[in-house]
């Protein structure tokens, strides 16, 4: 075999490995994760205390998912831009199978730098259940009077930073504007196949 047929014979192969490994990640990062079955009413049986006077903001997420730090950063965002501050509740779910601590990963401390917001630590995934949350970085926003205006995700895709829809929609409905989506796709780890590895 010529040496230049065998040269791009090498090539091709590479270049094809190469779409092929690309295609795989991109199919990763952009597959939505598990949607909520969310309640349409604020759960009586969670231990979150909705606040009556303004919406109140739930995000749920997995300590250990490296996808959330995004999504965590879109929250950050979209709190800033609020005109209308909501009651902000972070839920990190705990299984009770991983050692004291193992919640208070980077995420519990970027998550407690965010103003006014309440950190929670969800033993077992209770709350996470009880609100329906099923991915990483899961949010619902209900309203004063407890119905559900907004479930879904707040990033893109997984991982990316920016504007997207989600984001847009939670910053539209807090200051009252038009052209909010209700639901999202959301992007992260499993909740709970995540939490038992």
């Amino acid at each position: 075999m010529p040496k230049n047929l065998w040269i791009a014979g090498v090539a091709a192969v590479w270049l094809a490995c190469a779409v092929a490994g690309l295609y795989v990640l991109w199919t990763y990062d952009n597959r939505p994760g598990i949607p909520a079955r969310a309640s349409e009413k604020w759960p009586d049986a969670s231990r979150l205390v909705a606040a009556s006077d303004r919406a109140t903001l739930v995000f749920v997420a997995h300590p250990q998912c490296t996808c959330t730090r995004a999504s965590l950063g879109e929250l950050a965002e979209a709190l800033a831009r609020t005109t209308s501050k909501p009651k902000t509740y972070v839920v990190f779910v705990k299984p009770s199978s991983m050692p004291e601590g193992w919640e208070k990963s980077d995420l519990w401390e970027s998550a407690s730098r965010l103003p006014d917001t309440t950190i929670v630590r969800d033993d077992d995934g209770r709350e996470a259940e009880i609100f329906g949350a099923a991915t990483s970085g899961q949010t619902f926003v209900y309203d004063a009077a407890g119905a559900l205006q907004f479930s879904g995700g707040i990033t893109a895709s997984r991982a990316h930073a920016g504007d997207n829809e989600g984001r847009s929609s939670v910053v539209a409905l807090l200051n009252h504007l038009q052209g909010r989506r209700a639901t999202t796709n959301v992007f992260g780890c499993s909740l709970f196949a995540a939490a038992k590895s």
